[in-house]
Formats: C-alpha cells, structure tokens, sequence
C-alpha cells in the first residue's frame, strides 16, 4: 500500500472483541482506513491486563489494537444492548469473538442477522466448528496448537512444544480478515451481507495439511527435528567455528553447487545415498556426519562467502537481542494514549511511510462520543 492509500475509507466496524484473533483482524482493517469501534467491558478487554511492559501497557493490547475507538458498554443491561444494536444497524461488518452462544443471547444470532440487518458481514470467530462436538469446548491458542497437531510436529525428538507465539489466534485473525474482504467483494454484487464461522481448530489444522497428507497417504508421521526441516535436506543450521548458519537445499541443482562449491566434495554429489532429496532425508545422520566437520573448521564468513558464491539460500538464527537491529526491520510509530509514542514492527504489506492515526485508545475515551452519535 502506497503512503496516504486507505482503501478501507468510510467501512464501520464494530467489533466485540477480546484478546489477538479478533483484534488482529480488526487492526488491519483499521491499518486501511476502516473505522474500529471496540466494544469493550467496564473494566476493559482481557488483553489490556496481560502484561505491562510498553510504558505500563500490555504488549499485546499496543500491537492489535491502534487506529481504534474504544467504547465500554455494559451489554447485560438493556439500555447498552439497544445501543449496540443501533450501532450493528449502522455497521458494515461486526466482528466477535466472545465465548460460543454469546452472540445469540445478545439478538445477534445468524438468523436474527439475516432478518434484520441484510447488508452485514458478521463475522464469528470461535475455538471449533459450532456443527461439531467439540463446539462448545474452550479454545485458547497453546490449547488449540496441542488439539490441532501443531506441537506433535514442533519441538525436539523428545520435547513436543507450541509455536513460540501466537500461532493458532494470528491464524485466525488473518483468516478473518480475508472472510472480510472477500464478502465485501461480494456485497458489491448481490448486496447483501454475509456470515462467516472462522474456527481458529480449522486454521491449525489447514496448515497440518502436509503432516496429515504423509500420514493417510504415506503413512508416515511427520517427526520432531528441531531447526531442521522434516521433509527437506539439508534445511537446517551448521555449526562454525564462531556461530552458526542456516542453509537450505530444495533443488537438486543447488545440491551439486553446494557439494561443489561449499563443501568442495564432489564426491558427496556422486553419492547415491544422497542423490535425492528423498534419500538425503532419510539418510540425514550419513549426511550430516559429512557435513558438519566442514562447516566445524571454517567460520560464518567464510561459510556466508561460499553460499553466496554458490547462491545457496542461507540465514542466521538471530537471538531476541538481535532483532532490534536487524537490517531488514522495518518500523513505524504508535501513539499511546498518553502521547507517548513507540516503534513498532510494520505489518506486511505496507510502505515505510505507514503510519496510523490515532493511536491506541484508552479504555473507555470514545464512549460519551459514541453514545451520543448512536443515542435513540
């Protein structure tokens, strides 16, 4: 997106939302000029009391939720209740992901929806498929990376481990808001709205896909390997005398530079244990053993030096200290409701110059603004 581009000019959203999947997807929409009302409890959102280590605000609550007006509205009340009804009749799009039934004790079931605001795009983000057992079944992320699959192929040989962050509700999210984007499309020719299930199970289990397939059809089950790459080899980090470096060999043409111009054993390449990738998989502990004195004896320049000239494709494993300075970070600046401002990660897809205004909101600051604009 170029500077100034809000595609998303003049959409309204609300969004009843707690946590990361909802607010990700949301945020985004706000990153394109949509407007975000939040709705949120009197003592504000779950993720506003995660940590507070930005200026004494949640981490997670910064990250997903600039560009947005906050609004608390006690919805066991039936004054509130009429409110954001009134405001959903207004609304483009409604997100939410409150616990399963909600939604329908709030007279915003699909099928109140359909009847009364046509045009809406409601979007439901849940733990699993409501036309399933487990619909009822809490669903918070390192839960549903255990449920889906994600931890048994994530880890070591002996230690199964979640996505190091919030795989299973980013998923989500951005699964979310594609649903969006494409009803949008869609309301341009039928005109009318659409409802949308987002199950972040159904998120997780889409990227098990390849683990899922080599099982039914291979019977094969995807194993544990660390930093190395279960079904492709050599992808995985060598160690040199002062660091280490990822290398990564998809094609067979880049296993004969790499045999020839990086290890300088041409013979590797004749091998017929390793002509495959198939068979560098399955002989990876033969292979390794070639592999890892070579890299042992020289250091991550010389190592680098060779890659390139190999044009192997190659990383390093940076550590947390490391990505501050990364070269290829890229930052733009978030006002906190203090005024205060701080630096953040750019999302994909946009240009150095993005920038949103206004920031993050203070709990509650749009919600006199807001009961007067949508009073009966």
């Amino acid at each position: 997106m170029s500077d100034g581009a809000r595609p998303l000019e003049g959409l309204f959203v609300v969004s009843i939302e707690q946590a990361v999947a909802a607010p990700l997807c949301t945020v985004r929409l706000a990153d394109a000029g949509a407007r975000v009302v939040k709705i949120e409890r009197p003592e504000g959102e779950t993720a506003r009391h995660y940590d507070s280590a930005v200026e004494g605000m949640s981490a997670y609550f910064v990250w997903l939720n600039r560009g947005k007006e906050s609004a608390v509205l006690d919805l066991k009340t039936e004054h509130d209740l009429a409110l954001l009804h009134r405001m959903v009749a207004r609304a483009d799009v409604l997100v939410q992901n409150l616990a399963p039934g909600a939604i329908d004790r709030l007279g915003l079931s699909a099928d109140a929806i359909a009847e009364k605001f046509p045009r809406l795009i409601a979007i439901n983000i849940v733990g699993y498929g409501q036309d399933t057992p487990y619909a009822a079944m809490r669903a918070y992320d390192m839960l549903v990376q255990a449920e889906s699959g994600i931890c048994a192929v994530t880890g070591t040989p002996d230690t199964p481990s979640k996505v190091g962050v919030s795989a299973a509700d980013i998923a989500t999210g951005m699964n979310a808001h594609a649903a969006i984007l494409e009803a949008l499309l869609a309301r341009q020719k039928t005109g009318r709205g659409r409802i949308v299930e987002v199950a972040m199970f159904d998120a997780m289990a889409d990227w098990m896909t390849v683990p899922l397939l080599h099982y039914e059809y291979a019977g094969r089950e995807t194993q544990r390997y660390g930093l190395a790459h279960a079904s492709i080899y050599p992808y995985r980090p060598y160690a040199c005398r002062d660091g280490s470096v990822v290398v990564s060999i998809q094609q067979n043409n880049e296993w004969k530079r790499f045999c020839t111009l990086v290890l300088q054993r041409q013979d590797l390449f004749a091998d017929e244990r390793f002509a495959t990738n198939a068979w560098r998989v399955a002989n990876r502990t033969a292979l390794d053993a070639e592999i890892e004195p070579i890299f042992a004896a020289i250091d991550c320049e010389k190592a680098i030096d060779r890659l390139n000239e190999a044009q192997i494709a190659w990383g390093r494993v940076s550590a947390m200290h490391d990505l501050p300075h990364h070269k290829a970070l890229r930052r733009t600046e978030v006002a906190l409701p203090d005024g205060r401002r701080i630096s953040v990660p750019i999302p994909a897809g946009r240009s150095e110059g993005f920038a949103t205004v206004p920031g993050v909101p203070a709990l509650g600051a749009d919600s006199d603004r807001i009961r007067s604009e949508f009073a009966a």
